[in-house]
């Protein structure tokens, strides 16, 4: 099959698996660590961070010299995209990806995600893992859960009242429905504190409230009310388009394995549920290497700027096994993963 096969093609469910008792993912493995890319790039990383604080800190700068003109409102798309880069960087963590010692991971994520962002580490790390044990499981994956989305035809019958109004319509509000993500995260990361362990409260809860008050001490300290409100709005709701748009193309409209299971093993799972996105440097840098994410499934705590290595390894693994690796451009990724959330919401739209 093409690599830019449509999102409908691949609903068809490939059932043929590998023959009992081999494993398909194994001489891949074996090839991706003969290549050393499973091994830390340190040095990368701590660039990567020292640069993204060094932008940061020149927003709050920038913001601190122009918070009495409205011009200020200009560096509110700024932060929202170093926002993004800030996510990456603690997604990273929480994959290993940036050091194999858990402790300092969960420094960088508690740091990277609690402290500059509001968002709990603990939280998305408990969800992501689940997500990437199970892509796309209709039971398994909490990112395919019936929420504000849905993205089953059984979930859109199940709609009703405000809810199903929001499902026939969903694939023309979802980009809408991504400038609240921003916030969303944020009041997820607090209602997530009543799972965790005392000890893990008290650290979340001291650094997701430090980050609040002090995103509001320093709106209100360089700007008039309106305009911090102002500032607030934007910054939120572009944070959260950049985060919408950086994980909407990643597995929206792939396979769906239902409840009674898969028949795959790891490479098939991950690669049939997955979508990549072509592009260049700028793509991946917009993207967090996310676009790479049928790699990243594959290989979780892959160093970032692997990734790409990785890809013609596993596009030709793929081919020699007859497994479809999808791989598609930024705009015809988001026009598939929309067409099949329209899709799902049709049967309300004709009742």
């Amino acid at each position: 099959m093409p690599q830019n096969t449509p999102a409908l093609a691949l609903r068809v469910r490939d059932t043929s698996g590998p023959p009992p008792g081999s494993s398909e993912f194994t001489p891949l493995l074996r090839a991706v660590r003969s290549q050393g890319l499973l091994g830390r790039r340190h040095g990368w990383y701590a660039r990567v961070i020292a640069l993204n604080a060094l932008a940061l800190t020149g927003v709050v700068t920038g913001i601190v010299l122009l918070g009495g003109s409205w011009w200020v409102l200009l560096l509110a798309p700024v932060l929202a995209v170093f926002g993004a880069r800030t996510a990456f960087i603690g997604h990273d963590a929480g994959h290993a990806q940036i050091t194999g010692d858990r402790r300092v991971s969960r420094l960088i994520g508690l740091v990277h995600g609690n402290l500059l962002l509001g968002m709990s580490f603990s939280w998305w790390n408990h969800k992501h893992s689940r997500h990437h044990a199970n892509p796309n499981h209709i039971d398994k994956d909490p990112d395919v859960a019936a929420d504000v989305l849905v993205f089953t035809g059984e979930q859109a019958k199940e709609r009703t009242g405000f809810r199903r109004l929001l499902t026939r319509h969903q694939a023309w509000l979802f980009f809408p429905l991504t400038l609240l993500e921003g916030i969303a995260l944020k009041i997820q990361g607090f209602k997530d504190l009543r799972r965790q362990s005392p000890g893990e409260r008290r650290g979340e809860a001291v650094l997701l409230v430090s980050h609040l008050v002090g995103y509001m001490t320093l709106l209100l300290a360089a700007m008039s009310p309106g305009q911090a409100l102002a500032f607030a709005a934007l910054h939120q709701a572009l944070f959260g388009l950049h985060l919408g748009l950086s994980f909407a193309p990643n597995h929206k409209g792939m396979e769906m394995p239902d409840a009674d299971g898969d028949p795959w093993g790891h490479l098939r799972r991950q690669v049939l549920t997955s979508r990549n996105v072509r592009g260049g440097v700028v793509t991946d840098w917009l993207l967090g290497g996310l676009n790479y994410q049928i790699e990243h499934h594959l290989f979780p705590s892959m160093p970032r700027p692997h990734l790409r290595l990785a890809q013609p390894l596993v596009r030709a693994h793929c081919e020699e096994l007859g497994i479809t690796y999808t791989q598609t451009g930024p705009v015809d990724s988001y026009r598939q993963a929309l067409r099949h959330m329209h899709e799902v919401g049709e049967p309300l739209r004709a009742g």
